[in-house]
């Protein structure tokens, strides 16, 4: 016996299963090139968020955070274990001594480096994969959408 959803639900709940699962498969490559270079996956995320901020944004410890999707005292753990380990360091910033800033040092930017080619040639295996889950979803809510106003007019 199946216990399937059948129609557009269905579809739907399969082209978010696919799409949920192509990107579980980069998360778990990505976890396991951390770890084959030494770090923690956390680490090279945070690692990642600091290095990659965009101009005009400090890298704080509240920045990280948000970006992590973590509590302040998490992150201020990680980013201790990541200045252990010469990967990251603190500065104040000038204009205000109680704001730290904090950036990733050359051993932290050679792991990056490292790490950023494995990636962009796993993304580049991986999007065409991701590129159809979102399109398909896409088009699912587009039907949906005309759908709707053919029955609301």
């Amino acid at each position: 016996m199946t216990h399937r959803k059948t129609g557009r639900q269905g579809q739907t709940l399969q082209m978010l299963a696919d799409f949920r699962h192509q990107l579980r498969l980069f998360y778990r490559f990505s976890e396991a090139a951390a770890q084959k270079l030494g770090l923690q996956p956390q680490q090279h995320q945070l690692l990642l968020q600091i290095a990659g901020a965009p101009d005009g944004v400090s890298p704080t410890v509240r920045y990280a955070a948000e970006r992590l999707g973590l509590r302040h005292n998490t992150v201020v753990e990680l980013i201790d274990r990541c200045e252990e380990a010469a990967l990251l360091m603190r500065m104040r910033n000038g204009a205000d001594r109680r704001c730290v800033l904090l950036e990733v040092t050359p051993g932290g930017r050679q792991m990056l480096e490292a790490l950023s080619v494995d990636h962009a040639r796993e993304l580049s295996e991986l999007a065409p994969r991701l590129i159809h889950a979102l399109t398909a979803i896409e088009e699912v809510n587009r039907r949906s959408r005309k759908q709707a106003t053919r029955r609301v007019g």
